[in-house]
């Protein structure tokens, strides 16, 4: 494996909810055609000409990763929910971005030359088992080269002792939390340094003899989990309900299809975390409410005959909308339901310290169990080191890459925050009908400015 702190170097420097959905895409959809779409929330943060030119040749570059022998063996120990077609899979697996990734720039002036700046397209089309594993690097590269050419002002002095106080902070307050942040990172060098703060805030609770509550329970990052000798976290994302809506033009039970994949995919209770705010919160508990089929079926079962997909599930994610709003809806939503575990909730959109204690009262209050997945905050969390700006911070950019067509069909996500909703205003009116959702607004919900 190269030795580098620029770019990306391994296939499994991504989320592991990329690696599952893979797995499942080829078992189910091996063959389908797709395309993704990039969205700068932050439209006012561009990069210019010669970041530009550093992204496309690090895209590029992405053509000569391999997965070594190391990294398999790891994953298959550490995975053991993937199943053997899959690991050889990617044993042959290689990124084809001249085929699949179509990047250009479009700049505001015909002059400026390489200090030009512009706005960036970025789309991403194949077959879908041969594309997924796109969104998080190019995510990364993109927010790499803005930070490498456009906002210069920052150093990465101070980064492990940042992290490792945040880490001890919410260890201390009985917070238990992951590390979701590669999307958004500075850079690969941060991303490893903040992972190793985590890492040593840990060790430093576990020596103290305080007996704190809370715990740094892994990373998102396979690479990192891998590097680090760290838990491994994450299980879906946003993508694999989108798609399959997508593909079956089926809003009304999307839901509950993909859940009937999933659970076909990895049997009950395997990555069992469940993301309900695709099509919005309310229409995905009218779903998991449903009977989940026996492992490795994806035959809807009749009403009573099997638990309840929200039994078999250890909980839910919230990344969308108000969280306090969120705990209440799914306390009432179990206790109707007469569902007794203490189930629960992932909280994942973006979160800081102040956060994290705040909804972990609530959560404990409501008698549900909370957990965090902390991204930006930890990856991309610097302030200005020169100039006009010193000491002011140094604002992370925006970004997603979502699925926006599934075999020709255009894919769309409503959530719990009407901010975050994508696709054509004629789809997204005619998907509100048939799912029933009503749209909402967050007051935290800006995204053009989340982190500023």
């Amino acid at each position: 494996m190269a030795t580098t702190n620029e770019g990306v170097f391994s296939i499994f420097d991504t989320d592991l909810y990329k690696i599952t959905m893979q797995c499942a895409v080829l078992r189910f959809f091996s063959e389908v055609p797709v395309r993704y779409r990039f969205t700068n929330r932050t439209p006012q943060m561009q990069l210019n000409r010669r970041g530009f030119r550093w992204l496309e040749t690090q895209v590029a570059k992405l053509v000569n990763i391999r997965a070594t022998d190391d990294e398999l063996a790891w994953l298959k120990k550490t995975c053991s929910y993937l199943d053997q077609n899959y690991i050889r899979y990617l044993k042959d697996f290689t990124f084809r971005p001249k085929d699949h990734v179509r990047l250009d720039f479009n700049p505001n002036s015909e002059h400026g030359g390489d200090d030009v700046f512009g706005e960036l397209h970025l789309d991403v089309q194949g077959i879908w088992v041969e594309t997924i594993l796109y969104e998080i690097p190019l995510l990364a590269l993109v927010s790499e080269a803005y930070f490498k050419f456009v906002d210069t002002s920052w150093t990465h002095d101070g980064q492990v002792e940042n992290a490792k106080e945040k880490g001890l902070k919410l260890i201390q307050n009985g917070c238990v939390f992951s590390e979701f942040g590669s999307r958004r990172r500075r850079d690969y060098k941060t991303h490893e340094m903040v992972v190793q703060g985590l890492v040593d805030a840990q060790r430093a609770a576990d020596s103290n003899g305080d007996h704190w509550k809370g715990k740094f329970s892994g990373t998102s990052n396979v690479h990192m989990a891998m590097k680090h000798d760290v838990m491994l976290i994450g299980t879906v994302a946003h993508e694999w309900f989108m798609g399959i809506a997508a593909l079956k033009d089926n809003y009304a039970d999307a839901n509950e299809t993909a859940l009937q994949y999933w659970t076909g995919t990895f049997g009950r209770g395997v990555l069992s975390i469940a993301l309900t705010d695709t099509f919005g919160t309310p229409a995905f508990l009218r779903s998991f409410r449903k009977p989940a089929p026996k492992s490795g079926t994806i035959d809807t079962q009749q009403e009573g005959e099997d638990p309840s997909y929200a039994a078999i599930f250890t909980g839910v994610r919230q990344d969308s909308g108000d969280p306090l709003e969120y705990i209440k809806l799914l306390q009432k939503f179990y206790r109707d339901h007469k569902i007794t575990d203490k189930k629960v909730i992932v909280f994942s959109d973006a979160l800081n310290v102040d956060k994290c204690i705040q909804y972990k009262q609530a959560t404990d209050a409501a008698g549900l169990t909370p957990s965090f997945g902390v991204g930006t905050f930890f990856t991309n969390d610097f302030k200005h080191s020169s100039g006009e700006k010193k000491g002011e911070k140094s604002v992370p950019l925006n970004i997603v890459i979502k699925l926006s067509e599934a075999k020709g069909r255009a894919a769309i996500k409503l959530s719990d925050d009407k901010a975050k909703n994508m696709g054509s205003d004629e789809l997204v009116q005619r998907i509100k009908q048939e799912v029933g959702y009503e749209e909402k607004s967050w007051i935290g919900g800006d995204e053009s400015h989340r982190w500023d």
